[in-house]
């Protein structure tokens, strides 16, 4: 639900004011007041996004390209929060968020995502995301008194906050599927699990209608992956594919990390879905030793998506031998606290927890130190002569080595590619067809 038409015209930017202490503009007040619920503000479900970056960089230009900044943001935040929550401008630069029904690692890492699109799209980076993000304590008097993220530990809450510790969910999670299991071996893989896959399962999951009216059908298919020491297959990955229906569009990787919490909580059970059922499809063959599952951090972060994909993820992996690998994707500007948490609280279900990367550059690896991720995952890019692709994966592979022991590249165009991946100590690759 938007609020925006509530806010004011623009006026000459307000004078500085200290961190902790953001003023509101004029005739919003009354607006605000609705949301000044202790209990609401102690969860850190209400937060703040600050595009003072993005005035900061314009300069002089700010007064001529705000409202093509207000419009753009507005579109952002709609099509993100969409009726799930609220958003308002309330000065200058400021944005104030409501997601009452994420926890608030969930939400804060939804308002970095809105963030990190308009930094991106206005500055082209989103170095400034992770201190613009503020959770809002107080409201009143024409003023928020907010404070910044931590983002060495990450918002999982604790004694006090109204909001339960992240680490304590997982026997929940272990109540949602099988008792105790929580307590197991991860490295035995999650234990078989009934689940409800199936044509009359997938749907309910695909296709739907996603927040901003679009319906949207999830496609899932299975890609070998292989180890590079005896070049032997360790099972397959899914590749999840969001295609819009009404024009057979398929979303990027990025438009799929915009959508709403919701939406994409929908996208990471269909794709499960379509995956389990493409392997039943194989059931005459061999049970791989282990499958690949793309995962959502947005989704994982959530209590609740948590409990929903737990008994997928174990399903899934009744169908493997080892168990199911679990790749977060959009970890791009997620604080590595939040990251560590996600993970956590879903390695008891899995063999192992990877980060899904778009670019692996040197900075974009070294943020995610910290974030206890056990392997990396990145594609190849596509149309590089064999130079450019050498010179490429040496800076990838050599980034990710320093920080995870498994670096998985995927979409090799040839087997001698995929050896200058493994010469490069990649340790899992996929092939695909040039």
């Amino acid at each position: 639900m938007s609020l925006a038409s509530a806010a004011p015209s623009p006026t000459a930017a307000p004078p500085a004011i200290p961190p902790a202490a953001r003023l509101v503009s004029a005739g919003l007040e009354a607006s605000l007041e609705q949301f000044n619920d202790p209990k609401l503000l102690a969860e850190g479900k209400v937060n703040l996004i600050s595009l003072e970056a993005v005035q900061s960089r314009l300069g002089a230009r700010w007064a001529f390209k705000r409202d093509q900044v207000y419009g753009f943001t507005d579109r952002v935040l709609e099509r993100g929060v969409g009726s799930d929550g609220v958003y308002l401008r309330v000065s200058d630069t400021d944005f104030f968020i409501v997601h009452p029904d994420l926890s608030r690692m969930a939400g804060q890492a939804a308002c970095l995502r809105y963030l990190r699109e308009v930094l991106n799209h206005f500055l082209g980076d989103d170095d400034q995301a992770g201190v613009s993000v503020l959770q809002v304590t107080q409201i009143g008097q024409g003023r928020l008194e907010a404070a910044p993220m931590d983002l060495r530990a990450g918002p999982s809450g604790g004694a006090g906050s109204g909001e339960d510790p992240g680490l304590p969910e997982v026997s929940d999670l272990a109540r949602a599927g099988q008792p105790g299991e929580a307590d197991g071996d991860p490295a035995a893989g999650p234990a078989a699990a009934p689940t409800d896959a199936g044509p009359s399962a997938l749907e309910r999951w695909t296709p739907f209608v996603c927040n901003d009216g679009r319906q949207l059908r999830v496609s899932a298919t299975l890609e070998p992956v292989y180890e590079v020491k005896g070049f032997t297959r360790i099972g397959f990955r899914m590749i999840r594919r969001v295609i819009v229906v009404a024009t057979e569009e398929e979303l990027s990787p990025q438009r799929i990390a915009a959508l709403s919490a919701a939406d994409l909580l929908r996208v990471d059970v269909a794709t499960i879905l379509r995956g389990i059922d493409r392997m039943k499809a194989n059931g005459d063959q061999e049970n791989p030793l282990s499958l690949i599952v793309p995962l959502s951090f947005v989704s994982l972060s959530s209590q609740r998506g948590r409990a929903e994909l737990v008994n997928h993820l174990k399903a899934a992996g009744s169908l493997v031998k080892m168990g199911v690998i679990c790749e977060i994707c959009d970890t791009e500007g997620v604080p590595p606290g939040m990251l560590l948490t996600a993970a956590s609280l879903v390695r008891p279900f899995t063999l192992l927890v990877a980060g899904r990367m778009l670019a692996p550059t040197p900075g974009s690896v070294r943020h995610l130190a910290g974030a206890g991720l056990q392997a990396l995952s990145f594609d190849c890019p596509t149309g590089l002569s064999d130079v450019e692709f050498v010179g490429w994966a040496t800076v990838a592979i050599g980034s990710a080595k320093r920080l995870a022991k498994s670096v998985m590249v995927y979409g090799a165009t040839s087997t001698r590619r995929a050896g200058s991946l493994a010469s490069l100590g990649a340790t899992h690759v996929s092939l695909t067809a040039a």
